[in-house]
């Protein structure tokens, strides 16, 4: 890599620390990363702890064992998922399991007797009266199995989907509790970025525990059969294979750790991808030759990965091929074993049939539940990440006897001594900041960027809640009320609108998602007219009906303007008592601009409204003007009051007044 060797990756895990070769990170990455220093300090990290008394190689492969221990307490919570989604599927699929898993043993009993009786005939004895019948029944088991296996393989996927499904509208639930202030958080974004990874990825756990239960009672019963012949003989084969099990547990512990690491640079691979082949960025990729600046930052984080990810596939293969040597010495010291009592006439060929084939599906079945139950493991280890997030709390606390939000509000809302500033910042947004919005009030929120006339409406409507200070409505503060019922009381539209890829009406309507039938039509039909979309609209060739955007066949898109208007609709749809337009006109022209704050007015009589602009002409119609700096509010009255004032407002004005001269 260019600079030189990177620095070790990050790790509370002596044998990790020392994986020079497996697990690093180039210090740009480290620098960048929003987990580097949490991942190295958070409490309940999955690396283990450096401290330990223990030599650093035998602690590092304790403390990982330890931690995929830990790991499998996750399974309850699998099952429990599993059963919820289909419970009599998982029982029929319990049921062809075991019965899946005693046909080797009786495929290789039926083989012996045939063996035996064909042997017999060289002795001179007859064919028992029976014979064909067991051929027929050895037939009858083959066909079986094959008809098991295809069936075993429908249950799976079935449970598979359905526990992927399950385990999205969980994550989908759970993310839709948290807070803003969390989504604004790098951090929380890797943490979210692998639940949600985590609830597709982890189908082919289903199938996993479906073989484990099926490869358990195959080995327990090919195993009583060569108990039956030599017990010491099972467990020298037995013992043969831990080692390749404890070197595969081993590097699939790197693995899990390397892949926990790579989360924030996949973010970034992934963001790569979208600036070099999306919409959005088109227009600037082309006319600022950008193709090449992304496609080399892609092949430079996506070659870093690769490094990592090579050199750690290299030494697992190595250090595998090594250890299963010792796996088929332990397989084949048992074959040449009973080989050699067949040979000297100690047992008959149908015995050395049904031993042979017995210790080759005791060996597969032992290494196999090893493997399996080590995929299982490795695989709970991912749970981690799911089950981690599954435990963030919203960081916006609710009361337990939470209020309703009064309908109609009579006194309205009031920010006392209001102090905030966002997590990590220093400087606060808002000082003391003191404000009475009651009902009726129109009031336009003015001042130059970074003065806190956004962060004002995500504390007005509690994304946020204050630093210190506090903000009542109607004498009660708003931690005290429900926030679905205090949602419901806001129509906001934010300068960062959505822009929804569905129909027209389904992106009017998620405005107001529980209107239906007929009267949603001509509510979405109102607001249309409202906002100024209805002529949008009609020029469209489905109508309302017309698929917006181009991530679907048959989208059309729209212009900045055009978009603005629909979501203009969608604010407006809202039976709400507090209307509030953040810069609602930036994309329109003048006459559409015009329009809206006329229909805006007639719209907002009545209730409390709030307007943040950054055009003069456009807050003139409001009750009360807001100037806000440093945190808080410098000035206020209505346009004619500011301007004969000759303050703040009155230069800003004149200042974006002399261009229009």
């Amino acid at each position: 890599m260019p600079g030189g060797d990177p620095p070790l990756l990050c790790s509370t895990t002596p044998t990790l620390s020392t994986e020079s070769l497996t697990i690093q990170l180039s210090r740009r990455q480290q620098a960048e990363s929003p987990l580097w220093h949490s991942q190295c300090s958070a409490p309940g990290t999955t690396l283990a702890q450096t401290d330990s008394p223990l030599n650093p190689p035998l602690a590092g492969f304790l403390n990982q064992w330890r931690e995929r221990a830990r790991a499998l307490r996750h399974l309850p919570t699998v099952f429990s998922v599993i059963w919820d989604a289909a419970a009599p599927l998982v029982v029929f699929g319990l049921i062809l399991r075991a019965v899946a898993a005693c046909l080797p043993l009786a495929l290789l009993a039926v083989t012996k007797i045939i063996i035996d009786s064909v042997a017999g005939i060289a002795s001179g004895k007859p064919l028992p009266p029976a014979f064909w019948w067991w051929v027929a029944l050895e037939i009858a088991i083959a066909v079986s199995g094959a008809i098991l296996g295809r069936t075993n393989w429908y249950v799976d996927t079935v449970l598979a989907d359905r526990f992927s499904h399950s385990l999205s509208l969980r994550v989908m639930a759970h993310a839709a509790e948290l807070n803003l202030e969390q989504y604004e958080n790098a951090g929380f974004h890797d943490q979210l970025e692998r639940a949600r990874l985590q609830a597709t990825d982890r189908a082919p756990l289903i199938a996993a525990l479906g073989m484990l239960i099926q490869q358990t009672f195959t080995a327990i019963s090919l195993c009583a059969g060569i108990v039956w012949f030599s017990p010491w003989l099972l467990a020298i084969m037995a013992l043969c294979l831990l080692p390749a099990f404890a070197g595969e547990s081993h590097y699939a512990f790197l693995g899990y750790s390397l892949a926990m690491s790579q989360t924030p640079t996949r973010r970034r691979l992934d963001y790569l991808r979208f600036l070099g082949a999306s919409k959005q960025s088109a227009k600037e990729l082309k006319l600022f030759s950008l193709s090449q600046f992304f496609t080399h930052q892609y092949r430079e984080l996506s070659d870093v990965l690769f490094q990592q990810n090579r050199r750690l596939w290299r030494r697992r293969l190595f250090s595998g091929a090594a250890l299963s040597l010792v796996t088929a010495s332990g397989y084949y010291g048992a074959y040449i074993y009973v080989v050699y009592r067949a040979v000297h006439g100690e047992i008959s060929v149908g015995t050395l049939t049904f031993l042979t084939g017995a210790i080759g599906g005791a060996s597969s079945a032992l290494q196999n539940i090893f493997s399996t139950f080590s995929n299982i493991a490795d695989q709970t280890l991912f749970l981690t990440a799911l089950s981690d997030f599954f435990q963030v709390r919203p960081v916006l606390p609710i009361s337990p006897t939470a209020l309703p939000a009064p309908n109609p509000i009579r006194d309205g809302f009031r920010f006392e001594n209001v102090t905030f500033h966002y997590p990590g910042a220093e400087r606060p947004i808002l000082r003391n900041f003191n404000l009475h919005l009651a009902p009726g009030d129109r009031v336009a929120l003015v001042g130059e960027n970074g003065q806190g006339k956004t962060t004002l409406i995500k504390l007005l409507t509690r994304l946020y809640d204050p630093t210190s200070g506090r903000i009542l409505l109607d004498g009660i503060d708003l931690r005290e009320y429900d926030p679905q019922s205090l949602f419901a009381q806001f129509s906001v539209l934010f300068q960062d609108f959505m822009e929804y890829d569905m129909e027209v009406q389904g992106n009017i309507g998620v405005g107001r998602i529980e209107l239906a039938g007929p009267e949603r039509d001509s509510r979405i039909a109102i607001a249309a007219d409202r906002s100024g979309a209805r002529e949008v609209i009609e020029r469209l060739p489905g109508k309302m009906h017309q698929m917006l955007g181009r991530r679907f066949e048959g989208g059309v898109d729209l212009s900045g303007g055009e978009w603005q208007k629909v979501a203009l609709a969608r604010a407006y749809l809202r039976d709400a008592q507090v209307y509030v337009l953040d810069e609602p006109t930036a994309a329109l022209d003048a006459r559409s601009e015009f329009e809206v704050f006329e229909r805006f007015a007639e719209l907002t009589k009545g209730k409390m409204a709030v307007l943040i602009s950054h055009r003069f002409s456009t807050v003139k119609m409001v009750d009360r003007i807001l100037v806000l700096k440093d945190g808080r509010i410098f000035e206020q009255g209505s346009h004619e009051q500011l301007l004969a004032h000759g303050g703040l407002y009155a230069a800003l004005f004149e200042l974006q007044a002399s261009s229009y001269r």
